[in-house]
């Protein structure tokens, strides 16, 4: 797998159309909106997302959202039946959309020696958080000021995959004889997940690398990653 793959399959959005119909079938959305093209629907609904996430959902304001997306905020009318609609839509949408993309990617990543598969977990990650922003903004606000309106909805489900999925990693480097056959690998999974998370948080929300300290002038992210990942490698190592 090229970076130049990888880093495209970070801006992919996993089944827009298919979910966009689905949507406009369910009267959240318009049938004009599903007839934009896929990159002005993208900035629609990544100015929901960022409007969101910045002033919280409770302070939606269509003005906004409108001058974020590049709209006439009558058009925003057209598009969704209510404001709260237009917030359930982009949520809903957003977050089925990255559920499918970390499913496109998982045949391929599984394929991988663990360091491999490591590198490209973490760093596909930060590429989908650096392109699509209003999601990165929403998501981070629903996980760390612990919005209950959207734990169960949003967070719980994008956590539980990407746990699932490092503990996927985990048992196909079991099966290659790369790691310890006596390693917990539920345990270490939910282990290897949250330093993952830590490191690459950490360099999307820069107010969580004040505290967590990753990287800074003279140690770069990348020397950091490496260190992590070479700190899971030996860990999970066959031991002697």
């Amino acid at each position: 797998m090229s970076q130049t793959a990888a880093f495209d399959l970070a801006k992919e959005w996993g089944g827009l159309a298919e979910h966009i119909l689905a949507a406009e079938q369910a009267g959240m959305v318009s049938r004009t909106f599903r007839r934009l093209d896929p990159e002005r629907q993208i900035a629609v609904i990544n100015a929901i997302l960022a409007e969101a996430g910045e002033h919280g959902p409770a302070n939606l304001n269509m003005t906004r959202v409108a001058a974020r997306a590049g709209v006439a905020v009558g058009s925003l009318y057209q598009y969704f039946p209510n404001r709260r609609g237009m917030l359930d839509f982009a949520v809903r949408l957003s977050t089925a959309s990255l559920l499918d993309l970390l499913e496109s990617g998982r045949e391929a990543m599984l394929s991988l020696p663990l360091r491999e598969a490591l590198y490209w977990y973490l760093n596909g990650g930060m590429a989908w958080g650096q392109t699509q922003r209003g999601m990165l903004l929403f998501f981070g606000r629903a996980a760390y000021q612990g919005d209950p309106q959207f734990a169960a909805t949003v967070v719980q489900p994008v956590a539980e995959r990407l746990q699932r999925f490092v503990e996927e990693l985990l048992q196909a480097a079991a099966a290659r004889g790369e790691i310890d056959p006596g390693v917990d690998v539920p345990a270490a999974a939910r282990a290897v997940n949250a330093l993952l998370i830590a490191l690459g948080d950490s360099q999307l929300f820069p107010s969580l690398n004040r505290y967590f300290r990753v990287s800074e002038e003279g140690m770069p992210a990348e020397r950091v990653f490496q260190a992590g990942f070479e700190l899971i490698l030996r860990g999970l190592g066959k031991q002697k």
